[in-house]
């Protein structure tokens, strides 16, 4: 009698809870469509933790992507519940914690009480401020690989139950084609960009190449053969660096890592290593950084690459007998650095163009060299520092470009190290 009771029970509940059912079936036949169609990586694994969310009917969601390099995982994205709307891409190792353990097996796992489970990786709430309760997370899987996990933690109402693992295994299993595909079309796209920049010093080289193979080719035109050549391999090598840089970066692999920066101590640093190219130009250098300003959470040596992109480009499109200043202010909660140049100043109908991979402002004499990525990825660093970077520009007068970043008064306790 009992057992007839239990399972009349359960069939009435099924009955009642359909209409939810079909709801939740419809909603992720929406958002499966919604991700087939999305491109930019970092957008598609938002709508994945959002969907997430809204499916399983939880407090927060997360997404955690696998690093071949580091061999740990990495928050990518995460709803504004758990890291106020910022993963940080907080590393979680694959020892010692459930998204690890489920990435290495491969199988969903649900637990009900995280504290009294000893793969529970504590570090994260401490680092978020965020109480865990429960979790349930699945593998996000192709059919060949692992690429990391989504998590779903502290139902809203009652315990997870078996559907919600259904529905996060769906979206998973639909996500994790998404997220190949997108990576694919970036990556396709880079190399689209880069074969094209690839053909002008290759066509070059090709031309020099023939020439030098003529016996009646006169010494001296040898060896502006050779000078060009010497130019062009220079070039090809430099582009490459560049574009590994900037895969790694627009595919999130280029990870960072946090610590206090003091701009003032830094832009010296960068002022020297640049003074004997500004010299040999002829262009004088200037510093100014307010002295009591507090430090910044970056990583140290992408924030040098960014000012040394900068100051680079302030010497070498300046004047003879120009100046370059650099000033770090104050501005608010937010470290200001700009660098002025009295260059030759960049068109009207370039500057929307001038962060673009690969964009060169014209130059009719063809008298400056470059790849045309250093400001494509000084962008990139910059955004991944939760900063922002501007130019102003006059032509004749010269340029200004404004790094701003959050100082320590300005970062939340949910900021923490990147890797």
């Amino acid at each position: 009698m009992a057992d007839g009771r239990g399972q009349t029970e359960r069939d009435q509940s099924a009955i009642r809870n359909y209409p939810q059912l079909v709801r939740r079936y419809a909603r992720l036949l929406e958002v499966s469509v919604n991700l087939a169609s999305t491109f930019d990586l970092d957008t598609l694994l938002q709508h994945v933790v959002d969907a997430a969310k809204e499916l399983t009917e939880c407090e927060a969601t997360s997404l955690l992507l696998y690093d071949p390099a580091t061999h740990h995982l990495h928050f990518e994205a995460a709803t504004g519940a758990l890291f106020g709307g910022s993963s940080d891409r907080i590393v979680v190792p694959m020892e010692n914690s459930i998204a690890g353990w489920v990435f290495a097996h491969g199988e969903s796992l649900q637990v009900e009480d995280a504290l009294a489970d000893t793969r529970f990786y504590r570090e994260v709430d401490l680092l978020t401020q965020f109480e865990t309760r429960s979790v349930l997370c699945v593998p996000l899987r192709t059919q060949d690989k692992t690429l990391g996990v989504i998590e779903a933690i502290n139902k809203l109402h009652g315990a997870f139950v078996e559907e919600d693992e259904r529905m996060l295994h769906a979206l998973a299993s639909q996500s994790a084609i998404a997220i190949e595909n997108a990576r694919l079309f970036q990556q396709s796209d880079l190399v689209a960009e880069m074969v094209h920049e690839l053909r002008t010093p290759l066509a070059s080289l090709t031309a020099a190449a023939h020439l030098l193979k003529r016996q009646e080719l006169p010494e001296d035109q040898r060896g502006r053969l050779a000078d060009t050549v010497y130019r062009e391999v220079f070039r090809l090598n430099e582009m490459a660096t560049d574009f590994l840089e900037l895969a790694r970066l627009e595919s999130g692999r280029g990870r960072m890592v946090r610590e206090p920066v003091h701009l003032g101590g830094l832009v010296q640093e960068c002022i020297e290593i640049v003074r004997p190219q500004a010299e040999a130009e002829g262009v004088s250098l200037e510093s100014e950084a307010e002295t009591t300003q507090s430090p910044v959470q970056a990583d140290r040596n992408r924030l040098k690459q960014v000012f040394l992109n900068l100051l680079t480009n302030a010497i070498k499109y300046n004047r003879p007998g120009g100046h370059v200043r650099v000033g770090v202010v104050l501005d608010g909660n937010e470290a200001v650095t700009c660098v002025s140049d009295t260059g030759r100043g960049i068109p009207p109908d370039s500057l929307p163009h001038i962060f673009e991979r690969f964009y060169r402002v014209p130059d009719p004499g063809h008298s400056i060299g470059g790849t045309g990525l250093g400001l494509a990825i000084a962008l990139r660093i910059i955004d991944a520092l939760h900063g922002t970077m501007t130019v102003e520009s006059e032509v004749g007068k010269g340029s200004t470009f404004c790094v701003r970043l959050p100082t320590g008064s300005a970062l939340s306790p949910d900021t923490r190290p990147l890797r």
